[in-house]
């Protein structure tokens, strides 16, 4: 029996095109497990591999998405069984593999985690790799020593879905959250979700000559780079830690080494695409935990396959709050 997918193609003068299509099992590519997907969700990565494919996708036609979550309906794989709940989020599913902007996707078994108890599989697509991210910054900031009440956590690109999340779990946690946005009407959303002071993007992205700066941040998660993650590392409380999950501002880090060196900073890179099994599951334990469930709600912007074409485009345009989640059976 058929099934739909969103297929981007790719004509000869290399234009793509995203539509959705009806698919055969035999289409997929081999894996262990074949999953019903019952949610995915939008991220930049998503935007770009739906559209102009960003130097992710080498291969048309070409199935995106690359976070989903649904029900196993077969494994090769004793790890899993038919209805068991799993999550796929990296791994370059969705930009080398086909991912899960389809209702059904066939990925390596060591792809998948078990879904935690308490998520639903649409929960976990709110979350999804963004705050999947914001989880594993939030664990990062904690191994290197933060603490509450030595001062505001800062939180860039706070509107986003990394900064979206990790607002919600931090102040849940209980830190006093100063978030960046340069959208001021996104203040309310993030005070709603827990952040106790806005700081408008201008403010802080303005460059400065100073390499330190008055001690304002005991940790801080940064999802612009470029200039901004500049600024901040400046401004950074003695041997307080920066954790750098996105690229929104830039590649580029026009820095110096003295926050290094004399206020003893720490520049924590977070990767989620090939972050091991173990930590992925503890991981998602704590988004279990440690995110409030009508603070997720309070983020999601409803999607089906028919509407991606367009969020692909707005995301890459910033023009995306909080978290869209993708119902592919709708």
């Amino acid at each position: 029996m058929g099934f739909n997918a969103l297929v981007v193609t790719r004509d000869e003068d290399k234009k793509t095109s995203a539509s959705v299509q009806q698919l055969e099992i035999s289409d997929l590519p081999h894996g262990d497990v074949i999953v019903a997907v019952e949610y995915s969700c939008v991220n930049y990565k998503d935007g770009l591999c739906i559209g102009p494919g960003g130097g992710l996708v080498r291969n048309y036609p070409h199935v995106p998405g690359i976070d989903f979550a649904g029900t196993v309906e077969s494994s090769e794989d004793p790890r899993y069984k038919a209805g068991d709940k799993v999550v796929l989020t990296g791994w370059r599913v969705g930009e080398a593999h086909w991912g899960g902007y389809s209702q059904k996707a066939s990925v390596k078994a060591d792809w998948l985690v078990p879904l935690p108890d308490g998520l639903t599989t649409r929960q976990a697509m709110a979350v999804g790799t963004a705050g999947f991210t914001a989880m594993l910054a939030v664990m990062a900031l904690e191994d290197h020593g933060l603490e509450k009440n030595h001062g505001p956590v800062l939180v860039t690109g706070a509107a986003g879905g990394v900064g979206s999340v990790a607002t919600a779990i931090l102040a849940n946690l209980g830190y006093e959250v100063a978030a960046v946005t340069g959208r001021p009407e996104a203040a309310d959303y993030l005070n709603s979700l827990g952040a106790t002071q806005i700081v408008a993007r201008d403010e802080i992205n303005e460059t400065t000559k100073r390499p330190l700066e008055s001690e304002s941040w005991a940790g801080c998660i940064d999802a612009v780079g470029g200039d901004m993650l500049a600024r901040v590392l400046g401004q950074m409380k003695y041997g307080a830690s920066v954790a750098a999950v996105g690229l929104a501002g830039g590649m580029g880090l026009p820095a110096t080494v003295i926050p290094f060196l004399l206020r003893a900073v720490n520049l924590l890179g977070i990767d989620s695409v090939m972050q091991p099994y173990d930590n992925r599951v503890r991981a998602w334990q704590r988004i279990a935990t440690d995110l409030p469930m009508d603070k997720l709600e309070s983020m999601i912007q409803p999607a089906t396959l028919g509407d991606l074409p367009a969020l692909g485009k707005n995301i890459l345009k910033g023009q995306v709050k909080g978290r869209v989640v993708v119902d592919v059976n709708a």
